[in-house]
């Protein structure tokens, strides 16, 4: 037998790299290892191994040569180590030397891909044998030096492999595998080839028709990298025929309406009437309606959906996200999404998911995807049993440069990519010039995604035909790029040469392909002229405002008193938390005794009751499945195994699916999952907690641009409910506020509601109004939580409340002096409240009674104008608030209080007075301050102007 032939073995690589490793370092191999090899190696003295050794490692038969060089079977063994250390850099590092921009920039290279580096020639590799390189690529090659060449092709040529960041060796070996027997080049026939002309022409002439129809305005070319359309043509069609139900894809504005038009299908004379709005005089846009509340969007951020019926599906739904100008920002709502779309709701008790459901799909920019954090934050979700969604498939656009800022200058890393890494994400740098080589990799993506259920990249590096804008001119900043540029040929203009060059297509035929798509456009521009955008068509007869929210029909007590008891059972078996458990079994007895019951208590109630009319629940936040104060214990832990136990997923009246995850320390890409996740849900109450209402700013892009503004700019109607911790305790600046009065600024146009509640009762009535209203009334509902008023008597609830009450958006004083001796009215609204009837300061006063506003938004005009009614004699309104004068509610409540007084009534304002920050940090402080404020609504003589306010 030829010795040679042993190097067919799986394990030859694997020595040859111990042997390297030893000669570095021989204690990095193991014992056994270390004393064969030493056989082989120079000794201290400099001599060489003897000649009458044989050893055998790893299937490889070790036979010392003569008195020189170690040999294995007549080959230099120094020669066989370095060509395999070539080989494995080659496959590490191919993709620094790989030619995957198109604008003919010198790759960076690493000295390590270079045979010098190794100590060897051409001539050392075409002496050794081929079977050392391993793999598909050895079939064919007569010796090593063919093998490596067939190896720098795939690793350095168009397509660049990053994968030595991942530590499963499954997943480095399928996409080795992949990569060298090119199993993703497959249907690239004339007829394909001709298709893909066509496709590439539809990309192209659709950017230079607007460019030279609408001159000046923007859109956001793709022109650069228009492969785009190609690689999502290839995603998504495997996506369908491979069983998947939905894909939801997410993108900023660079390529967006060649998206709408080419992937989600929206005609081109739709698209074409958002640019005419813009040339319009009369003020209509892609949106607004002037005094009606709707104000549309720019035709670059907005979104569209239909149903994907090629290849043979009958029907795939495809969704593409509106996204504001925050770039990065739909990342977590579209992963949110497609959660949604996988988890299967209607299943009663624990949810379950189906990973397969949907495909959700991001492209990124090269700037923004390092630059931005949400970019991390999102990636952090994936493996995350809350957020998970078996993988997304990420497209950096990748321009090479960001607006007008080079990436040295935007970046720390080499590429864009290079976050991924931190993931384990697998990355595929591509040539946007190369029509194959993007193809391939779109498909090789996607079968990464369908085996391992992960995340994979796809950077295409292209470039930007024109300026960050149409408007905009590059060559003032990056003259010499934009050289390369100018004089550079379209992929399409490549692609119908490389056609002409194989016979697969004439120049005849492709000059057809544009005129014949040129008249589309032309006709398309016919057909939109006069025609209104489409939002504004769909709205600008809906009325933005909507109709009051019912309250839904009471609890019975039979019924309660039975889920109440369900949510206290314990599977056989478990042991609990001995302490915990005694803390609520006490429910039980405080349910008989018809309460008094507090906030957690009134919450599980409230969630039992809404399960049981089969509507699905999800709640996340930061320690939400204990609760930050220890109050819910939604999730309890059997003391002997660790396992968890959900009473309200073993719940016997459910109908529906219940879920509660504690998130990752992020407000910020949370926040914008849960908003995804209610927009693809909207019959599910979901719901996001934050540690401290304080912290719920680090979403504010997700509070301002989606959860305020989507309804008005995009016809969204999310019904995502924020539990915001809020109440001063003397805990600091950063522990008191959940800033009530950002969302009070942001209301308006019935986009919100806004509420402040006082009693478990209230709380319980609101969850449940909010739940039932879902989707009939949907909205996101903002809810100022308490921390210190979880377990407080003045804050809890009888049964009496539960059973037959219902939300009150304005609470009238329950103990009042009579109406005619009212002079003075304090107005005020959550834990203040508290705080005034326990501190004694009401204590034999007269004259002065207390009302809470418990919904801030909408205005409760016609509650809080029948609570005035009653009082016939009075002089004065006072506002209490704990908050800063330039915080809180006073702002927003001075003027509607003013608007719907009869008579001139003086409003005056009591609380902190302005600030920059929200509290102080001092408990000694805080304490003399609330005191303060306590004693002057009650005994303050509000005559001094100052007092008054002027608003």
């Amino acid at each position: 037998m030829n010795e040679l032939n042993l190097f067919h073995g799986p394990n030859a690589g694997y020595a040859l790299e111990l042997y390297e490793r030893y000669l570095q370092d021989p204690d990095s191999v193991d014992p056994d290892t270390r004393a064969l090899f030493a056989r082989w190696s120079p000794t201290e003295d400099g001599a060489k191994p003897g000649a009458n050794t044989e050893s055998t490692l790893y299937g490889i038969n070790f036979k010392p040569g003569a008195n020189t060089e170690p040999t294995l079977y007549g080959l230099d063994v120094t020669r066989i180590v370095a060509a395999a250390r070539l080989i494995r850099y080659i496959r590490e590092l191919g993709h620094l030397d790989a030619h995957i921009n198109p604008l003919n920039s010198e790759p960076p290279g690493d000295p390590g891909l270079r045979l010098d580096t190794h100590g060897l020639t051409e001539a050392d590799l075409a002496a050794l044998p081929a079977h050392i390189v391993r793999g598909p690529l050895v079939a064919g090659a007569h010796n090593a030096l063919e093998g490596v060449n067939k190896l720098r092709e795939v690793y350095s040529g168009s397509i660049g492999y990053e994968t030595d960041h991942i530590q499963a060796f499954e997943e480095r070996a399928w996409i080795r595998e992949a990569a060298e027997d090119r199993r993703f080049f497959y249907g690239f026939d004339a007829e394909h080839k001709q298709d893909l002309l066509e496709r590439l022409t539809e990309v192209e002439m659709f950017e230079r028709f607007l460019h030279q129809t609408f001159v000046g305005q923007k859109r956001f070319s793709l022109e650069g990298c228009d492969l785009l359309i190609l690689m999502l043509d290839s995603i998504i069609r495997n996506a369908a025929t491979s069983g998947t139900h939905e894909v939801v894809i997410g993108m900023a504005h660079r390529g967006r309406l060649n998206v709408l038009a080419h992937i989600i299908g929206q005609d081109y004379k739709t698209i074409m009437s958002l640019f005419n709005a813009s040339n319009r005089d009369d003020g209509a846009s892609a949106g607004s309606k002037g005094t009606l509340g709707w104000t549309g969007d720019v035709k670059y951020h907005l979104g569209a959906r239909r149903a994907y019926r090629e290849s043979g599906v009958e029907q795939m739904p495809l969704t593409l996200a509106p996204n504001p100008s925050h770039l990065e920002y739909v990342n977590p709502v579209v992963v949110g999404r497609a959660r949604a779309a996988q988890d299967q709701r209607n299943r009663i008790g624990q949810l379950q998911q189906d990973k397969h459901a949907s495909l959700p799909i991001l492209m990124h920019g090269d700037a923004a995807f390092p630059g931005q954090g949400v970019v991390a934050e999102t990636l952090n979700l994936s493996n995350l049993k809350g957020y998970s969604v078996g993988g997304a498939i990420h497209i950096i656009i990748n321009n090479q440069i960001g607006f007008t800022t080079e990436p040295c200058d935007s970046r720390s890393t080499l590429y864009a990519s290079d976050l991924a890494k931190g993931f384990e994400i697998p990355i595929f740098h591509v040539n946007a010039d190369d029509v194959e080589a993007c193809i391939a990799v779109a498909r090789m993506a996607h079968a990464y995604r369908e085996k391992f259920r992960k995340d994979v990249l796809i950077d295409l590096v292209g470039y930007r035909r024109w300026g960050h804008n149409e408007g905009d001119e590059p060559a003032f900043t990056q003259p010499l790029l934009y050289d390369r540029i100018t004089n550079h040929p379209t992929v399409r203009e490549q692609w119908a040469r490389k056609l002409q060059r194989e016979g697969a297509a004439t120049e005849a035929e492709a000059n057809q392909i544009t005129a014949n798509i040129r008249e589309r456009l032309q006709q398309a521009l016919r057909e939109a002229e006069g025609k209104l955008p489409e939002f504004i068509e769909r709205t600008k007869d809906k009325p933005i405002a909507m109709p009051p929210v019912p309250n839904p029909p009471p609890v019975l007590i039979d019924h309660l008193q039975e889920l109440n008891e369900s949510l206290l059972a314990r599977p056989k078996g478990f042991i609990p938390n001995q302490k915990l458990d005694r803390m609520l079994q006490r429910r039980l007895t405080t349910f008989e005794q018809g309460g008094p019951i507090d906030w957690g208590h009134a919450e599980a109630l409230a969630f039992a009751t809404i399960l049981a009319r089969g509507t699905p629940i999800r709640l996340t936040g930061q320690d939400s499945e204990r609760g930050t104060f220890s109050q819910r214990h939604l999730v309890l832990h059997d003391i002997v195994t660790g396992e968890g136990y959900i009473p309200h997923q073993a719940l016997p009246q459910s109908q529906a699916s219940f879920a509660i995850y504690d998130s990752p320390l992020s407000e910020n890409a949370v926040l914008g999952f849960e908003y995804g996740y209610s927009m693809h849900a909207p019959n599910t109450l979901v719901l996001w907690e934050a540690q401290f209402g304080d912290f719920a700013n680090g979403a504010q892009v997700f509070i301002d641009q989606f959860i305020a503004s989507g309804r008005a700019k995009w016809d969204q109607t999310p019904s995502l409910v924020l539990l915001l911790p809020n109440g001063y305790e003397g805990q600091g600046p950063e522990h008191s506020s959940g800033r009530l009065e950002r969302f009070l600024q942001l209301s308006a146009a019935d986009n919100i509601r806004v509420v402040n509640c006082t009693t478990a009762a209230q709380y319980f009535h609101l969850l449940r109004r909010h739940a039932f209203t879902l989707q009939d009334i949907p909205r996101p509902l903002i809810v100022m939580t308490p921390k210190s008023l979880l377990r407080h008597p003045l804050a809890s609830s009888t049964l009496k409340e539960l059973t037959n009450g219902q939300f009150f958006p304005v609470l009238p004083p329950p103990d009042s002096p009579p109406a005619q001796t009212v002079n003075r009215l304090i107005l005020c609204s959550g834990k203040v409240y508290i705080d005034l009837i326990s501190s004694g300061e009401l204590n034999d006063v007269e004259g002065i009674t207390v009302a809470r506003i418990e919904e801030l938004y909408p205005f409760p005009i016609q509650e809080l104008k029948a609570l005035l009614a009653t009082f016939t004699n009075l002089h004065e309104i006072v506002w209490l608030q704990e908050e800063p004068r330039n915080m809180g509610g006073w702002c927003y409540m001075n003027p509607r209080l003013r608007e719907i007084l009869e008579t001139a009534i003086p409003v005056y304002y009591c609380g902190r007075p302005e600030s920059a920050s929200p509290a102080e940090g001092s408990l000694s402080q805080h304490i003399v301050e609330q005191a303060r404020i306590l004693h002057e609504a009650v005994h303050g003589v509000f005559e001094d102007e100052k007092m008054l306010s002027l608003y």
